[in-house]
């Protein structure tokens, strides 16, 4: 049982779940305050999920392969034309095909 839990990983685990509660909280609690969101503060909350999209897409796309960068391509471009959900069912098919030819 010793060998599953480590006291320094259990410190590290619980101190990331705190901070990451009062960033959530205190930034809920500022924005409460407010009477109404200035246009800049409200554009810059609108761009937080393109900006974490982004995040977790470009390393993938650096170093993923040939493969996923092909198919974030292709995402991209079906995602300018198709509603989400037939993009993703589409480039996980043109993934598994180009995976299935090339190996």
């Amino acid at each position: 049982m010793e060998n599953w839990f480590h006291t320094q990983t259990l410190l590290i685990i619980a101190a990331g779940a705190i901070a990451t509660y009062l960033t959530r909280i205190g930034g809920y609690l500022f924005i409460m305050r407010m009477k109404s969101i200035p246009p800049r503060a409200e554009a810059a909350l609108n761009a937080v999920p393109a900006a974490v999209l982004t995040t977790l897409v470009a390393p993938a796309a650096v170093t993923g392969g040939l493969d996923v960068s092909l198919t974030l391509a292709v995402a991209f471009l079906l995602g300018l034309r198709i509603s989400l959900l037939p993009m993703l069912g589409a480039s996980w098919v043109f993934v598994m095909i180009l995976r299935h030819f090339t190996g």
